[in-house]
């Protein structure tokens, strides 16, 4: 199987407008840039792949169904401006709360790899050149125990992450937005 480059997404706050648990598919609206920056990263020949945590499901306010239809929402709004994502994962569990079945400290649940070896082990993906990009410390640290480069955007909860990893002296590459994360990618 040939190997691609890929692009691992959060979800919330990086492609969507964070909000806390996201539960009605009318909620969802893409953040200003993102389906530019993502039709540029797709048109260069990159796999997208959202991999998101929603502990959501495992508190009970919401359920998978649901889920699916807030991702369907997603694609169909990516869509309209010309953006198909190769692939969604999500991680339903959270390690210490919830109801029966959705409590568990997994391997998916980032900061934690699993959702993103799933999808290179689904879509041939050469992890070695995949990139990750989201609004959180947590979704570069799974991306970093793969290989995968990291870019914190500015929008949702990163431009608190930045400052915070700036001033506990970690150095972190901040961009402000998935369109210039996309230019930065494009660039190497």
């Amino acid at each position: 199987m040939t190997e691609h480059a890929a692009v691992f997404l959060d979800r919330d706050g990086t492609i969507n407008r964070e909000v806390d648990y996201l539960s009605d598919p009318d909620q969802v609206e893409l953040l200003p840039g993102a389906a530019e920056g993502l039709r540029k990263l797709k048109q260069a020949g990159y796999l997208l792949c959202v991999v998101t945590n929603q502990s959501g499901v495992a508190r009970g306010l919401f359920d998978e169904e649901r889920l699916h239809a807030i991702h369907a929402r997603l694609k169909e709004l990516l869509a309209a401006e010309g953006v198909h994502l190769d692939w969604i994962g999500y991680c339903p569990h959270h390690p210490t709360e919830g109801r029966v079945g959705y409590r568990a400290n997994c391997f998916c649940n980032k900061p934690r790899p699993g959702m993103m070896i799933e999808a290179a082990a689904l879509l041939g993906i050469d992890l070695e050149r995949a990139w990750c990009i989201g609004d959180s410390r947590r979704d570069l640290k799974a991306g970093e125990q793969v290989g995968a480069m990291g870019l914190l955007v500015r929008t949702g909860k990163g431009a608190a992450e930045a400052r915070k990893a700036e001033s506990s002296g970690h150095y972190v590459d901040v961009v402000d937005d998935l369109l210039d994360a996309a230019d930065r990618i494009l660039l190497l």
